[in-house]
């Protein structure tokens, strides 16, 4: 099987090609510079170059690929960075696969904050957009797949909660404070959160290649956890007792108008991954958390 990756440098992203490479498929990543090898291509979202050859060569296009949300402050033109870096790499592909009449799936990159702060509501792939900004990011970034599911285009919607790796991502910023037993929750701790283990959602991702599947997929945990809840269990995993709140405030100050959405609420199921029969081997935090910390 041949896969195109754009955004392959990330936590994801770099996970699945190293599963999908160990497996013998032929993964060739699109890099914005000079391809230095024969599993590189190099491409220009921002002009909209992308070689179309490769693509219409290709099983399945992963598309990863954005500005990161986590590393800096989410001011206004910030934001504006991180939503025009998603519906360049979006926009390219997709008008180039419908270009080709591209006959295999596109795997496009979203995010639970597609839902918004949504407090104690059930949340399913059938939920409306949120209105926090962004859930108004992640509506825009699917919206501009539109050219490829015009053309017919087999396209499955990531949606990603939380994602506990060893390494990177939500739990790297967490893990020094876990450790040290300074943490006991983000804000008042009632917040759900749905999220999943790295090890999980590379084996979601490469479920959902092999189904039949279109449209969006809450790719998460089959059970969302209070704020709380995810700390105790990371702690309790460390063998530390939790620490102390973070207050919003210090939050805010720390991180900026993101943590609106690192506070924001989302009881979540994954009924797409329940109905197609996806086994999770980390389906409950405790398990997760002993992964997280005895993977290093």
């Amino acid at each position: 099987m041949r896969v195109v990756v754009a955004g392959s440098s990330g936590l994801i992203g770099t996970a699945l090609k190293e599963s999908l490479t160990a497996d013998g498929h032929d993964v060739i990543a699109l890099v914005r510079r000079e391809a230095r090898g024969a599993d590189e291509s190099a491409w220009d979202p921002r002009g909209g170059a992308v070689d179309h050859e490769l693509l219409a060569s290709a099983d399945v296009v992963v598309n990863l690929a954005g500005a990161s949300i986590g590393d800096k402050r989410l001011t206004d033109s910030y934001a504006e960075v991180v939503l025009q870096s998603r519906l360049d790499a979006t926009g390219t592909l997709a008008r180039a696969l419908a270009a080709v009449e591209f006959t295999g799936l596109l795997l496009q990159g979203s995010a639970m904050g597609y839902y918004g702060d949504r407090g104690e509501d059930s949340l399913t792939e059938r939920s409306g957009a949120g209105t926090t900004l962004l859930a108004s990011i992640v509506s825009q970034w699917e919206a501009a797949a539109q050219p490829a599911l015009d053309a017919g285009v087999r396209t499955v919607f990531a949606r990603t909660g939380l994602v506990l790796a060893p390494h990177g991502g939500f739990a790297e910023r967490l893990l020094p404070l876990v450790r040290r037993g300074l943490l006991r929750s983000l804000g008042k701790g009632d917040a759900w959160h749905a999220w999943i283990t790295l090890h999980d959602h590379i084996r979601a991702l490469r479920f959902l290649v092999d189904s039949d599947h279109v449209g969006a997929v809450n790719v998460i945990a089959p059970a969302s956890v209070r704020d709380a809840h995810l700390i105790r269990a990371m702690s309790e995993a460390a063998g530390r007792s939790p620490g102390l709140p973070a207050p919003a405030w210090a939050l805010r100050l720390a991180i900026g108008p993101a943590v609106e959405d690192l506070l924001s609420s989302q009881k979540a199921t994954p009924g797409v991954l329940a109905r197609l029969g996806f086994a999770w081997d980390h389906p409950y935090i405790d398990a997760a958390a002993r992964w997280v910390i005895g993977a290093r």
